[in-house]
């Protein structure tokens, strides 16, 4: 994509998700913000999206939209998946709607032993309901056209044998990790993952839970070169 393009997307009013990119139709709740919050005026430019990738310019008319340009399917994201420990309040919340923006394609709800906020029945439906609510609106601020896709919750013991997991002591080298777990407030419990898995460091400092996830989603995303440049390449230098 060229960078005008990519400014005219940057520079459009806001970002939409329809059901259908080439017929694009606004639901109550998106002609609700498009209308009433953002005050969109005929003429005005918006991009719409169907958050499977397609996305397409439109502009506001007569109180609807109307497509403006071919529809585009966007190179599909980098397969990257992040197991998050829900925390306590709105801060797993913040850090989903970081790792939206920085690009990480998946989030798994991780239970472990520590967990300290409530998660099951009723609980974590409404959870997950706001996170999935959360990560469309930072897809749209961030122009990003491929959903987060939310797994349901899985414990320890059913993490692949291939991810990683975040740990002080952990290692540097982030070059070519796809799968990270980060464990809840106060870290992961004493011989809660096995000797051999591998371990990732996140710094020098000790971080919150929430810091602990947006730094390990920025690291997967960085990791997989799609920012211009690799880890790899850093290191070397």
């Amino acid at each position: 994509m060229s960078l005008a393009h990519w400014s005219r997307r940057v520079d459009a009013l806001a970002q939409i998700k329809v059901r259908d990119v080439a017929n694009p139709s606004l639901d109550h709740a998106a002609r609700h913000h498009l209308f009433d919050v953002l005050r969109a005026k005929d003429g005005e430019e918006i991009v719409v999206t169907d958050g499977a990738g397609h996305w397409a310019f439109a502009s506001v008319n007569a109180g609807a939209i109307l497509r403006s340009s071919d529809v585009v399917l966007d190179e599909p994201l980098a397969d990257t998946t992040l197991y998050m420990a829900p925390l306590k309040g709105e801060r797993s919340e913040w850090a989903v709607a970081k790792i939206t923006e920085l690009g990480v394609a998946r989030v798994v709800p991780l239970l472990s032993e520590r967990l300290a906020t409530r998660f099951k029945g009723e609980t974590r439906d409404k959870v997950l309901s706001r996170w999935r609510r959360i990560s469309d609106e930072a897809a749209a601020q961030s122009r990003r056209t491929y959903d987060l896709l939310i797994d349901p919750p899985v414990g320890v013991a059913d993490v692949p044998a291939d991810v990683a997991v975040c740990d002080f002591d952990g290692a540097g080298d982030w070059a070519g990790v796809r799968a990270v777990a980060v464990g809840p407030e106060g870290g992961f419990a004493p011989g809660e993952w096995s000797s051999d898995r591998r371990r990732l460091g996140l710094g020098p400092s000790v971080l919150r839970g929430e810091t602990a996830a947006v730094v390990a989603g920025a690291l997967l995303a960085f990791g997989t070169g799609k920012w211009g440049f690799s880890l790899q390449g850093a290191a070397d230098e």
